[in-house]
């Protein structure tokens, strides 16, 4: 649930850093205060991609804003935050695909959810977040019915293909629905022009992010038996790199064409943050520290028998949904996700690094590594001109 999109805070300027989390909590604080406590674990680092746009393309207003009081994922600290129709088109998207994922799980029969009343449970969570982001999508004029169909034609799709199915076939559901999520906060922001480059910009969102999923769980599919898209297509690691790299020229090309009021941060994230974390997913490390693990591959030496945490080739177990939301629940109220600088993902087992907290304490303040002077699109430098 954290998403593809995982900026590392030196990266960004302090205005920046502030815009970045002011969505994040904003994100945060919509699910609560419309859908109660629990939806507060939906909250995911792609999905207030959603608010960036909106706030991007609308013009500057004080009311984009509000001072939160002190929250645990702050430190305690008050905070400028996000509001409006951007944070709560973005909290409906997340409620509603949050319950595909939980549907699919139990469909699945995931840990726990193997259990017939736990199931049940889960089922009923999921109805009620349907309920809930559907209505709330209505409110904004958002018909997430689509959401739901194309999540719902995923399975038939992935049980038709097979060797020389064309990959792209397979990711065209995560395609259409980001694609609807993205054009619709042109249409919050009053920037009809903006609906086609966004759409596309959204289209390939999707792609990529079904692809990166695909990529990083390959291995760990394959030893679990489940059912991975590069596998079953029979698509190599260069087509899908390859894929990848054209999505994200793609995105680059559609955010030129489309208006914004500011779009520095839409920049960073779906720019510079989208490459590097193709970069990761197909193996490379953060440029500003010693190099890690594989993507997806727990530091414990192979063999490792400590149950629940890894397998027979030192992966990490995945949890599952509902145990995800329980490790998930305590890192929120421990600041964990905030403010420590290394936690284990709820769902994932990998390594996170928390939000507030800088890259392996590299300090970036003179920009010496901003990569920016090689990028080829036509906006503002993350740097914020340094």
């Amino acid at each position: 649930m954290f998403g593809i999109i995982r900026p590392c805070t030196h990266r960004l300027s302090d205005g920046l850093r502030m815009d970045w989390m002011a969505h994040l909590c904003g994100l945060c604080l919509a699910l609560r205060t419309e859908h109660g406590q629990f939806a507060r674990v939906v909250t995911n680092y792609d999905g207030l991609i959603v608010s960036v746009l909106t706030d991007a393309q609308a013009p500057h207003s004080p009311d984009l804003r509000r001072t939160a009081g002190p929250c645990p994922l702050r430190a305690m600290r008050t905070a400028p935050v996000a509001r409006g129709e951007g944070a709560r088109l973005a909290a409906a998207v997340s409620l509603v695909l949050a319950s595909a994922k939980m549907r699919d799980h139990v469909a699945d029969r995931d840990g726990l959810l193997a259990r017939r009343p736990v199931a049940a449970a889960a089922r009923r969570i999921a109805a009620r977040w349907d309920r809930a982001g559907a209505r709330t999508g209505a409110e904004l004029g958002f018909d997430t019915a689509l959401l739901v169909e194309s999540v719902d034609r995923q399975a038939g799709i992935e049980a038709l293909a097979g060797p020389g199915t064309p990959l792209l076939a397979v990711t065209e559901p995560t395609e259409t629905a980001t694609a609807a999520a993205f054009a619709h906060t042109a249409v919050l922001a009053g920037r009809p022009r903006n609906v086609a480059p966004l759409t596309e910009a959204g289209r390939l969102f999707g792609r990529l992010a079904h692809l990166l999923d695909a990529v990083e769980d390959q291995e760990a599919d394959a030893a679990a038996g489940a059912w991975n898209p590069l596998t079953a297509t029979g698509t190599p690691g260069t087509e899908a790199r390859r894929l990848c790299d054209d999505a994200l020229h793609g995105i680059r090309l559609a955010l030129r064409d489309a208006e914004f009021n500011d779009r520095r941060l839409v920049h960073v994230l779906l720019a510079h943050e989208l490459e590097r974390s193709v970069e990761r997913a197909f193996g490379a490390s953060c440029a500003h520290g010693a190099p890690g693990p594989l993507p997806g591959v727990d530091p414990v030496p192979p063999g490792h028998d400590e149950r629940g945490r890894s397998d027979d080739h030192g992966r990490p177990a995945k949890r599952g949904f509902l145990a995800g939301c329980a490790v998930a629940t305590g890192l929120c109220c421990t600041c964990q996700l905030c403010c420590s600088s290394e936690f284990e993902g709820p769902w994932s087992r990998r390594k996170r690094e928390g939000c507030c907290t800088n890259c392996d304490g590299c300090d970036c303040s003179d920009c010496g590594g901003c990569d920016c002077g090689g990028c080829d699109c036509d906006c503002c430098c993350p740097c914020d001109g340094c």
